[in-house]
């Protein structure tokens, strides 16, 4: 290979990673910092539950960032969504039963049992606000979740005005928001209205 080409190869890796870095830090910052608001419903998007049917440290870290705004008189209500995982379990169900027996009224829970990626639950958000004729939404999960979470509810017309993140951090978060950036730039160019 010539060296002319070998350098050129070499400045667009160095230039990609620099990128891939910058992503991962803009990410960082964004979810790291939470804007909480008074808002109409926080929105928790589903996550792994244990086999014994209770939610994984990482749901139950969401579910305990929703729960703190709503203790603190931050929302109306909160939304659960998720699908039904490996295990067998409603996602939506365990995380409503997790707030509920922590004090938050039924009533005040919403589940989305079809909540099976991050563009999804964004869509039954944003259905569920519009036949509530809420106005206002917050976002709870992860920190390196929220961008694209933001992103998502974006797409379908909702303009979220806050979110929180999880204080349960895990080895594998290193992982998850170097996966984040590429998921970002898929959700960027995807429209998921005509899919």
């Amino acid at each position: 290979m010539p060296y002319s080409l070998q350098k050129k190869i070499k400045q667009f890796s160095l230039a990609f990673l620099i990128c891939l870095l910058f992503m991962a830090a803009a990410i960082s910052t964004l979810g790291l910092r939470d804007q909480v608001v008074a808002a109409d419903v926080v929105v928790v998007p589903g996550n792994t539950v244990n086999p014994d049917g209770k939610p994984s440290d990482r749901l139950r870290g969401r579910l305990n960032a929703a729960l703190r705004l709503y203790v603190a008189q931050k929302c109306k209500a909160i939304l659960v969504s998720g699908g039904t995982g490996e295990e067998g379990h409603d996602e939506a169900a365990v995380m409503k039963k997790y707030l509920v027996d922590h004090g938050v009224p039924d009533a005040a829970v919403y589940t989305d049992n079809q909540g099976i990626n991050t563009f999804a639950t964004a869509k039954a958000a944003a259905a569920l606000m519009r036949e509530k004729n809420w106005k206002s939404s917050m976002l709870a999960s992860q920190f390196f979740h929220i961008a694209r979470f933001q992103l998502a509810m974006k797409k379908y017309g909702i303009d979220p005005v806050g979110h929180v993140h999880s204080t349960d951090y895990e080895i594998r978060d290193a992982y998850s928001l170097a996966r984040e950036v590429f998921a970002y730039f898929e959700y960027t160019f995807s429209n998921p209205q005509t899919e």
